[in-house]
């Protein structure tokens, strides 16, 4: 039986010792939790992850004693200080932008109910493909199309950036055919006297073939509009475009050609009357659209001859039939393409300007 407290309050001696026992005994415990947390390990009393277990009497949600990543608490991993580790991003799922090509428009003012530019597509930009065939830079050429000047397909474009198949359309500037087409060839040859109008010769001549036996060899197809004799030299048209080159030799397009020539004899005044007016051949009647006599000396008679036929032999034979045969020919211009200074046996590559004059004499 208990000894009650004195009167004084002073606590009886066995409850003292109770006392201390008491306060050892809870010394004791909360000593292994201070040891347990500077040791990182989790006190007995809670879970791994730092918090009270649910089984002693906590209260909550039954996913409460879940981690984040949503297994239970006795499967979640923990770092080395006795954390949970926490769980590891994912890569969000995003769908690939569509990506534009288009070039951005200066004024970035869109009108959302009706579709601004030009129209979009396959082929190639105007203004590019007229830098390309050389006619002005691009910034030049935007600024032939406002104004009017290009013209595809007979129609004037003013609208910049329209796309074009360079392949098939008809561009023009201030009315002149622009070949926008780049494998196609157009050269101007001197050809020397003696040589033959062909690309081959199986007699071992020279023939026009020697001279551009570097091109084919690199495989381009060329081939001479039209013929002259081994013995007259001048100018000779080589091309690929066989659209071209069967309308200039065509005698209904009529392109004009002119001629040097040095015939024997001092001409009469009335000779350039005479082949004006026509002369009656052997496959019937031919003319000159021009004649100028330039000179006579020595008995011989220099003179330029301009015609559109295209027969064999023509200006030999009309110069035979009025009694002064030709001794020397060269022909100097085909529509308008000049020979000018250019050296016998040597080639250039016609300009623009030449280009579409051809195709502007031909009607393409």
């Amino acid at each position: 039986m208990k000894k009650p407290a004195r009167r004084d309050g002073t606590p009886d001696r066995n409850n003292n010792k109770k006392h201390r026992t008491d306060r050892s005994e809870t010394g004791h415990r909360s000593g292994r939790s201070e040891t347990s947390e500077r040791s990182g390990r989790p006190d007995a009393a809670k879970s791994r992850s730092g918090r009270p277990d649910a089984a002693k009497g906590r209260s909550g949600p039954p996913d409460a004693a879940k981690s984040r990543s949503g297994r239970p608490d006795a499967a979640v991993a923990t770092n080395k200080r006795g954390k949970p580790k926490s769980a590891k991003p994912q890569r969000a799922q995003t769908q690939a932008p569509k990506v534009s090509n288009a070039k951005p428009a200066r004024h970035q003012h869109a009108d959302t109910e009706r579709p601004v530019g030009p129209p979009q597509g396959d082929g190639v930009r105007l203004q590019k493909v007229l830098a390309q065939a050389g006619v002005a830079s691009r910034r030049a050429a935007e600024e032939l199309i406002s104004r009017g000047r290009v013209e595809v397909d007979g129609r004037i474009v003013i609208e910049q950036g329209l796309r074009i198949d360079p392949e098939n359309a008809v561009v023009r500037v201030d009315g002149v055919r622009v070949v926008v087409q780049k494998d196609l060839v157009h050269l101007a040859l001197n050809k020397p006297r003696g040589w033959q109008s062909t690309m081959s010769d199986d007699l071992g001549r020279p023939c026009v073939g020697d001279i551009v036996s570097e091109r084919v060899a690199a495989g381009q197809r060329l081939f001479h509009v039209g013929r002259l004799d081994a013995d007259t030299e001048g100018l000779l048209l080589l091309t690929n475009d066989g659209d071209l080159a069967h309308r200039l030799m065509h005698p209904s397009f009529e392109v004009s050609k002119t001629y040097l020539a040095t015939v024997s004899g001092a001409l009469e005044r009335g000779v350039g009357k005479k082949l004006k007016e026509g002369v009656e051949l052997d496959d019937g009647p031919a003319k000159v659209d021009t004649f100028t006599l330039l000179d006579i000396n020595e008995g011989k008679s220099l003179v330029r001859v301009t015609l559109h036929e295209g027969r064999k032999h023509i200006v030999r034979r009309l110069f035979d039939a009025v009694g002064h045969p030709v001794i020397r020919l060269v022909r100097t211009d085909i529509g308008p393409v000049a020979l000018g200074e250019q050296r016998p046996g040597t080639l250039r590559v016609l300009g623009r300007g030449e280009v579409g004059g051809l195709y502007g004499a031909v009607g393409l």
